[in-house]
């Protein structure tokens, strides 16, 4: 008896070790964030004191680093610049430190002037993921007015006929109307602009371009495709290609990943079920692919020819991650196994991706890839990915605290 009470106590003990250290991972994560974020900063500070042309090129944000490990800033018109700003706020959300609530505040300011810059489609990366995360947590109305111009700005890109927001101004020669499954992600703004002003052409817009990319960017296997080109004056399709992806009908597993989060967004703003739908079934795409790690860490893309051995794409399995949090909440009969893997994705960065402490100049993770075909960003920390893994965890934390 006394033997079965100690086996039990011990097995009880392990369990109770084991729980706390899955709840521990949110904060351990977090405090690691907290001084790499730090020492990001600094490492912002210096290379603009060596650098005496950056400030007159504007540049602020960190977004990358060169193979040689040296730290790549950009200005406010770089779709990314969003992001860095963006974890600093996600750091004062789980903190409400008043110190990252100023770090946050002074990164996201030069953002502001792309309120009036309407000739990208990359409005909700740039000033939803900075102004649009301050505004959540601290009702700023400064702010409030910089995301409504924001929108506006941003619907002047919706055209009628194709019922698309255009993506890019560039490579005219090779497309006329170019349509990219990353600008789900630009909805969101769209969607906030609706709930906060009450005009409706905010929510018609970003509907209608949700299910003309739904109609279109996909294969009946419910991969994507990245670009659709439509002709802007019939709205017909005219091709369907790939900029990062290996090829035209392979899957980019960034591009997948947009189009997981971009729809399950859609679905938490409007309740539609078709867009439920298809983030299950972009979802069954990346669970069940063959070609996805046994770490559910992918592979650049999932058709990439040298697979196994192939550069991974972090970014987008953090991107992937906060979406599962999300996507487990609407009651789906995989609901469970949503968070499942999200969890799975979340411990396996944590353990084997995670940038060792005090370097990386101040960037969380390593292991992304931008744009492989262009040898662009190939196994490199990104600020996106930080982003991403940090709303990941403030959602897997309001998750399992409810």
């Amino acid at each position: 008896m006394k033997q079965l009470l100690t086996f039990t106590l011990t097995l009880l003990l392990l369990t109770a070790c084991k729980t706390q250290q899955k709840e521990d991972i949110v904060q351990q994560n977090f405090d690691f964030a907290a001084r790499q974020l730090t020492l990001a900063m600094i490492e912002v500070e210096n290379a603009l004191a060596e650098d005496t042309t950056a400030a007159r090129r504007m540049l602020f944000s960190p977004r990358s680093l060169t193979h040689d490990g040296k730290l790549i800033l950009v200005a406010s018109r770089d779709w990314t610049s969003g992001f860095f700003p963006g974890s600093l706020w996600f750091m004062y959300e789980y903190t409400r430190d008043k110190k990252w609530e100023a770090a946050a505040r002074k990164f996201t300011a030069p953002i502001e002037r792309e309120k009036t810059n309407g000739v990208t489609h990359d409005m909700g990366f740039k000033v939803y993921c900075s102004f649009g995360n301050g505004f959540r947590l601290t009702n700023d109305p400064e702010y409030k007015d910089i995301l409504l111009e924001s929108a506006y700005t941003l619907i002047t890109r919706f055209n009628p006929i194709t019922r698309a927001i255009r993506s890019w101004d560039h490579s005219t020669a090779k497309w006329g109307n170019p349509v990219i499954i990353d600008n789900m992600m630009n909805l969101e703004l769209l969607f906030w602009a609706f709930q906060e002003s009450g005009d409706s052409t905010f929510y018609n817009i970003a509907v209608n371009h949700a299910i003309t990319t739904m109609k279109n960017h996909f294969r009946p296997d419910f991969g994507t495709y990245h670009v659709v080109d439509f002709n802007p004056t019939t709205g017909e399709v005219i091709a369907r290609h790939t900029h990062q992806g290996y090829a035209h009908e392979s899957t980019w597993s960034r591009g997948q990943a947009w189009a997981l989060y971009g729809y399950t967004m859609c679905y938490r703003e409007t309740e539609k079920p078709e867009f439920l739908e298809l983030a299950k079934n972009i979802a069954n795409f990346i669970f069940t692919h063959s070609n996805l790690p046994e770490d559910l860490i992918p592979y650049w893309d999932f058709d990439a020819p040298e697979i196994p051995n192939e550069p991974r794409d972090v970014s987008a399995a953090t991107i992937t991650a906060s979406a599962l949090y999300e996507l487990s909440t609407f009651g789906t009969e995989k609901s469970v196994q949503y968070k499942k893997w999200a969890d799975t994705i979340i411990e396996n960065l944590t353990n084997s991706y995670r940038a060792p402490e005090g370097e990386y100049r101040g960037f969380l993770l390593t292991q992304s890839t931008g744009a492989a075909p262009s040898n662009l960003e190939v196994s490199v920390p990104l600020s996106y990915a930080d982003y991403y893994f940090l709303e990941a965890l403030l959602r897997k934390k309001e998750l399992e605290e409810i």
